[in-house]
């Protein structure tokens, strides 16, 4: 099992002067000639019950836990007033971590840095592709109206040719399918897939893509495809218990769909290649109670494979016509039931696909939507940014792509998507988790509702840092493994 990016200081560090648990607190130097040092304040720190001290810094991404008997060295270290002292030893490791910054250190002024470097690029495209706006299901809480089809020749013609003018400036594309059910669009997929894989190669640029899909038409045959196509990592929502799941996500004619998406999954598992798969349970007061059954189904049949991942998401009305027979949960009811089932899930040792451990830091929740290089196109053509917008609302229909690989683009909607709104957000601004998201973790939820769309992170940062290493622990115990990870960037799920 791997929990994340984890370092144990006391494991990964061997010098004796650093470790030695009977050594009294270094000595806080005040000699002018050596730097002062004092916390990020991006820090969140977390004490769990035998006393060790748990730091997550949502800049750098980094994670780390110490012993009991370091615990009141560090905490004295990371106080407000600072100190001076050579950067050697346990304070170069915490530098290095993000943990402590120089004294005078502007750290707001780095995320906008951050922020204008990473956000204004052209050397990246990202693309989420409508293969089909169709779906063979008719899932109770969907919010699409399934008014086209497979995505348009011409439509297709004019993504070659974008991707083709832009190939000598890409260092990165990206493409999500989605859909309604992509696969149900296949021919769009049989004709574009391959294009961007021979692009890609040619000009060396890095690529990834990515299908959110219901899984029903995943079959090994097809399987065999998308992963040639390098189509590797894939979101399939598994709503519970075969019960459960066929209630919400029946076919189009009312069948269940469980048995054929799970023996799916079981042919997937059983392949060598190298994948993601993000099994999203989407519950409700009607299944929430099920998931731990659930989770002793998935850890049984698929062997607590570590491509695997879960990812727990309360129902919403999402503007379907079915919104006000839904049995949503509340707000805080939905971040309390999502916190115990991911509790849950770490105890059989399953991995999730949004732990706080897998973010990167600066910018890893940052919606796709306010990225001025991402670009959702429709079956005929329109340009959009939001996957839940969709065309239902006409802020979200940005422009449209013309058969020559032109975009046409509304620069005020264009705007109203992708500006850096954390500038004018106070709120934003003494966030401690701001590096992360930046102020647009869903611009959705600002542009409705004028509120910072604020990351759950937020919320449940401490009690999620406590049980990711309460979980870490009786994995320890249960395999008998010792869990030390560096802290390399992964990509967000």
């Amino acid at each position: 099992m791997s929990l994340g990016l984890i370092d144990r200081f006391n494991i990964l560090h061997q010098s004796p002067h650093d470790l030695k648990p009977d050594m009294p607190p270094a000595p806080i130097f005040s000699e002018d000639q050596e730097p002062r040092w004092a916390p990020s304040r991006y820090n969140i720190r977390a004490v769990t019950d035998d006393g060790r001290l748990v730091i997550w810094n949502s800049f750098s991404g980094s994670m780390s836990v110490f012993s009991e008997e370091q615990r009141s060295r560090i905490e004295a270290m990371l106080s407000r007033g600072g100190f001076s002292a050579p950067r050697q030893g346990i304070v170069q490791y915490l530098i290095q971590r993000g943990f402590l910054v120089q004294e005078g250190t502007d750290e707001y002024k780095r995320i906008q840095l951050g922020f204008g470097r990473d956000h204004y690029r052209n050397d990246i495209l990202q693309l989420i592709l409508l293969a089909s706006e169709d779906c063979n299901f008719r899932c109770t809480y969907c919010y699409e109206d399934f008014a086209r089809g497979t995505m348009k020749p011409p439509v297709r013609e004019g993504i070659k040719r974008l991707v083709e003018k832009r190939a000598g400036s890409l260092r990165s594309l990206s493409v999500n399918w989605f859909g309604g059910e992509p696969l149900y669009g296949f021919q769009a997929i049989e004709d574009l897939a391959p294009f961007f894989l021979e692009v890609t190669s040619r000009h060396s640029i890095s690529f990834a893509s990515q299908m959110t899909t219901n899984g029903f038409l995943l079959t090994p045959d097809v399987a065999d495809k998308l992963l040639a196509w390098q189509i590797a990592h894939f979101q399939i929502t598994v709503d519970g218990l075969p019960d459960d799941h066929d209630r919400s996500r029946p076919t189009r004619e009312g069948q269940g769909t469980f048995a054929t998406i799970f023996q799916n999954l079981k042919a997937l598992a059983s392949r060598q290649e190298d994948f993601v798969v993000n099994l999203r349970f989407n519950f409700d007061l009607n299944n929430y109670k099920n998931c731990p059954d659930f989770l002793d189904l998935i850890e049984r049949e698929l062997n607590r494979d570590p491509r695997f991942r879960v990812r727990f998401r309360p129902v919403g009305q999402w503007g379907g016509p079915n919104d006000a027979n839904l049995n949503v949960c509340g707000t805080h009811d939905s971040a309390d039931l999502e916190r115990d089932m991911k509790r849950e899930a770490r105890k059989r040792g399953l991995k999730i696909s949004d732990e706080i451990t897998s973010l990167h830091g600066l910018g890893s929740q940052v919606c796709y939507a306010a990225r001025p290089y991402n670009f959702l196109i429709g079956a005929t053509g329109k340009l959009m940014k939001c996957t839940v917008d969709l065309d239902k609302n006409d802020r979200n229909v940005i422009g449209c792509i013309t058969e020559k690989g032109e975009l046409l683009i509304d620069q005020d909607k264009f705007a109203l998507w992708t500006e850096p709104a954390f500038e004018n957000d106070n709120k934003c601004k003494k966030c401690a988790v701001l590096p992360a998201c930046q102020g647009v973790y869903c611009p959705l939820i600002r542009i409705d509702k004028g509120e910072s769309p604020c990351t759950p992170v937020r919320m449940s940062g401490k009690k999620d840092l406590l049980e990711i290493v309460e979980a870490s622990d009786a994995n320890q115990k249960r395999t008998n493994i010792k869990i030390v990870e560096s802290n390399s960037p992964t990509p967000a799920a």
